[in-house]
């Protein structure tokens, strides 16, 4: 009699999605902490001293080892050699080791030390990065957000090498499945720490009537120890499922420089690569500036200090709304029923605007920037069991692009017309961060789960690491260009603060965005060119980019000629 075949924890879905809720949560802790400066560029200015470029080249920091030093490429061949569960605990290591280095350059007891001396008179100049415009420092930069830029690089290091083994994760426990929907789900969890950051670093940063912008970093330390624990209960999983199915941790085949070669030598891959730059150059970066961006093109009246609306009660009653309107609205996605399905996004819908009506009220810029995932929440699982089923993965990512265009010059030049116009100002910037979330969520859904289809499964973990490494070029340069061009921009607010005429506090809130914003739509126009390109090669090579993820019977042989393509490129 023939023996059952063995059920591995991959095979139960409650285990497959457990194991996504604890990659995804680290990951949700990782970018809070990403952005957890953020939303108080303008404190960092008018305590710390930073400017736009200091505050741009701080934050432009988090990729520089990653890209110059090559630790990403290095990363992956980790991934490579020593498999998801080695990696994922190394990374949270240094992302925690990074943080607090972050958190002690912003307390007071840093500004008193020998090292804020030390870092005021050295790493003015450093041959050969000078020469070259690479720097991460310069003649003049604040001795905090040096000190803090290099806490941030070790962060850098350690949040890109958990980016990528995540991807590796989802992949071994997902391939064959419902991947493009647990991709999508854990950049939609994942993004909703932007939106956690958002709302609570300002409240941190201000307990109490006092300011202190160290708060805010602690916040986020602590979030990213949890964060360990999850890659250590995910550790013991991870070994428990190579157990039953037998599958070696370590590669038996070693290393070898052929085989970026074969990554290198695609077509595919370099323009799902290029995409994924310009996508993320276009967000990331423009995330660090959103908050201000927004006081810069809303006026927002001060509340009074007894004012409901002034309460850190308030913060907490919106978070609470907040997590409602995510839950809701990806649960509904998953709700057999009509009847519960539309009462689920009913329940989503209204919570939604009870939570914009609340950000109004607040007066918070912060607060109306963290509505960006919560519409990715509700539609990027929609989205993810569409590639999953139907495919058309280089089609979304072209509507992403198109989106992505009209957001940044929405930004540019209708939000500043309603200035003066508080409803119609708000309103505008809630209904397009809503949209730029939406359009971001196509990434993850799409563009992700092509890799696969593109690379060898063996050397898939250095497939993302160069994809993460071109990216990370990206979030280098453009968090210093933004800065760079509004100081270059704004040369008049600059010379107010230096005559005296201009409080830092106010100089903080009167940047023009105009140029910025313009400079990060013309990415959204590449990435445009670029995926219609992509679509063509896709129906060139058959490299099965608009087929779906889940090998139906009907699908097979399609699926089997991409292979093939694939190999031959």
């Amino acid at each position: 009699m023939a023996q059952p075949a063995v059920t591995s924890l991959r095979d139960k879905a409650s285990m497959r999605w457990l194991a996504l809720a604890l990659l995804a949560g680290a990951m949700f802790c990782s970018y809070i902490f990403m952005d957890v400066l953020s939303p108080i560029k303008d404190l960092l200015q008018s305590t710390r001293g930073w400017d736009s470029t200091a505050f741009g080249t701080m934050q432009g920091s988090e990729t520089f080892l990653n890209v110059f030093i090559f630790f990403l490429i290095f990363a992956g061949i980790i991934l490579d050699k020593m498999g998801v569960r080695f990696t994922a605990l190394l990374s949270g290591v240094v992302m925690l080791v990074g943080a607090v280095i972050n958190w002690y350059a912003l307390t007071d007891a840093f500004l008193e030390s020998s090292l804020n001396t030390w870092f005021t008179d050295h790493l003015n100049y450093i041959p050969g990065f000078d020469e070259l415009g690479i720097s991460p420092f310069y003649k003049g930069m604040p001795a905090s957000a040096k000190f803090s830029a290099i806490g941030f690089m070790i962060f850098g290091c350690g949040v890109e090498m958990a980016g990528i083994t995540v991807s590796r994760g989802i992949v071994k426990w997902f391939k064959g499945r419902e991947m493009a929907l647990a991709m999508g789900s854990e950049m939609a969890l994942a993004r909703l720490g932007v939106a956690t950051c958002m709302i609570f670093s300002p409240m941190f940063a201000e307990m109490g009537g006092t300011v202190n912008v160290s708060r805010s970093v602690a916040f986020g330390v602590v979030l990213l120890m949890i964060a360990l624990i999850m890659l250590i209960v995910y550790f013991f999983m991870d070994r428990k499922l190579d157990s039953q199915t037998h599958e070696a941790e370590e590669k038996d085949d070693p290393f070898k420089i052929s085989d970026l070669g074969k990554i290198l030598s695609s077509l595919g891959f370099w323009l799902v690569a290029l995409l994924c730059v310009l996508y993320y150059s276009a967000i990331f970066p423009f995330q660090k500036y959103a908050v201000n961006m927004l006081q810069c093109n809303i006026e927002f009246t001060p509340l009074p200090s007894d004012s409901f609306w002034a309460t850190e009660a308030v913060t907490y009653i919106q978070y609470v709304i907040m997590i409602i309107v995510a839950a809701t609205a990806f649960a509904g996605n998953f709700a057999k029923r009509g009847l519960m399905k539309g009462l689920l996004f009913g329940i989503s819908i209204v919570s939604l605007v009870v939570y914009c009506w609340m950000g109004y009220e607040k007066q918070s810029a912060g607060a109306i920037f963290a509505v960006f995932p919560l519409l990715a929440v509700g539609i990027t699982p929609i989205l993810g069991k569409f590639v999953d089923h139907k495919g058309k993965a280089a089609s979304m990512l072209v509507l992403g692009a198109l989106l992505l265009i009209a957001c940044h010059l929405t930004f540019a030049f209708i939000l500043p017309m309603f200035k003066g116009n508080a409803i119609g100002g708000v309103t505008i910037a809630y209904i397009t961060i809503l949209v730029l979330g939406a359009s971001f969520s196509l990434v993850p859904a799409s563009l992700w789960p092509s890799v696969p289809k593109l690379v060898d499964a063996k050397i898939i973990g250095s497939a993302y690491a160069l994809i993460f490494w071109i990216q990370n070029i990206g979030l280098w340069l453009f968090p210093m260009l933004i800065g760079k061009v509004l100081t270059s921009t704004n040369t008049d607010i600059e010379a107010q603060v230096a005559a005296g005429t201009m409080t830092e506090e106010v100089a903080s809130v009167s940047y023009n965005y105009t140029w910025a914003l313009v400079m990060l739509a013309c990415l959204g126009v590449a990435a445009l060119f670029i995926g219609l390109y992509l679509k063509i090669v896709d129906r060139k090579k058959h490299l099965g980019l608009e087929l779906p993820n889940i090998q139906a019977p009907e699908v097979e042989e399609e699926i089997k000629e991409s292979e093939v393509a694939t190999a031959e490129l």
